[in-house]
């Protein structure tokens, strides 16, 4: 199957998006300014993949539910789908996954996914609905992972990068082991009322995971140059991640996490799982503004 290409544009951004994923490919400034990370495979072939039905990995690929054995892949399979264009205007286009033979086989329940994309002057907004059209009520994990340009455009190569929480806190730190699942302990948190400055070196022991307390809404950028405006709805655990030395940091926000180890594969033992009714639905969102021309 062959991958469309939908782009929406207003007057400050034009955005780029694949139905494979319902990824974005590519935000940048009507001036040439690109923000998102081009997927370049000698680092990392992602740019910004949905998170979907688990967060993260399990043991063995192994996720139970109600006692019954199912492999899924780290973070899922809704990033490797192909989804549907279901509406398209010029400032906003929606994408849907629903459940088919080959998601029942593993993970059992029947659910729609619809992605949305919507451009307000120098903001942009991806939602994202969750329906449970099962009988029965369905756990599963969400999170967004979009990568952006580090050093950012309009930044020096060596300018210092910061992430600024608007809630100034200093929230405790998790860190995967080995096997890629969380140990339980909380590790003393990185920021300083509130801020982060970034370095390549955080990254050697993979992603930095803060399970609560980093609130809705931080900024990433520099102190007098360009910087990026976050807001999270219905997201509370959050991770920043890059593969060492590379120029682009994931800032994911999440609602589901990677098992913890020695907790077993049960999917209600995942931290931060959710779990919908039947027939209900659930939204998460995350909105960025970027720098005006």
């Amino acid at each position: 199957m062959v991958s469309d290409l939908i782009k929406i544009e207003n007057e400050a951004l034009v955005v780029e998006v694949s139905t494979f994923g319902a990824e974005l490919q590519s935000i940048s400034s009507k001036d040439g300014r690109e923000w998102l990370w081009n997927g370049d495979e000698e680092w990392w072939s992602g740019r910004a993949p949905l998170l979907f039905p688990i967060v993260g990995g399990s043991l063995n690929d192994t996720v139970s539910v109600k006692g019954q054995d199912y492999t899924l892949q780290r973070h899922g399979f809704a990033r490797k789908s192909e989804f549907n264009l279901v509406e398209k205007t010029e400032l906003s286009c929606t994408f849907e996954l629903e459940w088919s033979d080959a998601t029942l086989a593993v993970y059992p329940f029947k659910f729609s996914m619809r992605v949305t994309y919507v451009l307000d002057g120098i903001k942009l907004t991806n939602s994202v609905e969750i329906v449970n059209q099962d009988d029965q009520e369905m756990p599963f994990g969400f999170g967004f992972h979009p990568a952006f340009n580090w050093p950012l455009p309009g930044a020096e190569a060596d300018e210092p990068h910061f992430i600024d929480l608007a809630n100034g806190a200093e929230p405790a730190m998790m860190r995967l082991n080995e096997t890629a699942l969380f140990s339980e302990e909380l590790l003393p948190s990185p920021f300083k009322d509130g801020k982060l400055q970034l370095d390549h070196s955080q990254y050697f022991d993979d992603a930095m995971v803060f399970p609560e307390g980093a609130g809705t809404k931080l900024s990433y950028g520099t102190d007098v140059g360009p910087k990026l405006h976050f807001e999270f709805e219905n997201l509370p655990n959050l991770a920043f991640w890059q593969k060492p030395r590379a120029p682009y940091i994931c800032i994911e926000p999440w609602h589901g996490m990677a098992g913890v180890d020695g907790k077993g594969t049960d999917i209600m033992a995942r931290p931060s799982t959710f779990t919908l009714q039947a027939k209900e639905t659930q939204r998460f969102s995350y909105s960025v503004e970027f720098p005006a021309a």
